[in-house]
């Protein structure tokens, strides 16, 4: 099938390119463009995409608050946000992961690695950029005890199983590695991740790993 992305920027330079770049990707197709937050809302509900590419820093409303009317509960889950910024800064990719974004890429990526987070979001999968991540991870462990402390309620709800498969996918592991590491086959590990994102109330998986690291049930090295 082909996978419907819908353009949100600012700046007509970038939406053009994105949308000539994606377009001579096969399997995919750019069905519409938003000049700022608000516009990408009532896009989205006009067009139905399947990816939002969305730029953060927009007049008007912005892109994390855009994510999180998109994504939040009155939103369709099936669209997926992945974030492009030229912007390297900590606050945004941690703000618009927690906006309900299911991937987080910088501007600067070429045309075959932003195809592939296209295919990626819309699969499900998580996304972030790899020179994003370590410090992403640091982020997550400045969660404070008294935020953490209601976030581990719900994850008290996952069986044993469930708990460790959730600390691989904050890991980065895929389905498959999840069911080499465990040893067990890979329609069990899709069971067990649907069945933590509906426990858990998550979108996604990159939702779950940073309830993962949130919760402390993932606790990066030095922390």
């Amino acid at each position: 099938m082909t996978i419907r992305v819908l353009i949100a920027d600012d700046q007509m330079m970038v939406r053009q390119g994105f949308t000539v770049l994606l377009n001579a990707e096969p399997g995919i197709e750019v069905v519409g463009q938003a000049v700022d937050g608000l516009d990408a809302i009532a896009k989205v509900a006009e067009l139905t995409p399947d990816v939002v590419l969305m730029d953060i820093r927009m007049p008007g409303l912005g892109g994390i608050e855009a994510t999180r009317r998109i994504t939040g509960p009155t939103g369709d889950p099936a669209v997926k946000v992945l974030v492009l910024t030229t912007f390297d800064l900590d606050e945004y990719v941690y703000e618009a992961l927690r906006a309900g974004a299911s991937g987080f890429l910088l501007k600067d990526a070429s045309a075959a690695e932003l195809a592939q987070a296209v295919r990626v979001v819309a699969a499900g999968d998580a996304l972030l950029a790899p020179n994003i991540t370590k410090r992403l991870i640091a982020e997550f462990a400045r969660v404070t005890r008294t935020h953490r402390a209601p976030l581990m309620e719900r994850v008290g709800a996952l069986t044993e199983r469930e708990t460790e498969v959730l600390a691989l996918i904050a890991q980065g592991l895929s389905n498959a590695e999840i069911a080499e590491r465990l040893v067990v086959a890979e329609q069990t590990v899709k069971t067990h991740v649907g069945r933590i994102l509906l426990k858990l109330g998550l979108r996604d998986r990159t939702q779950a790993a940073v309830h993962a690291y949130e919760t402390g049930v993932v606790r990066p090295a030095g922390y």
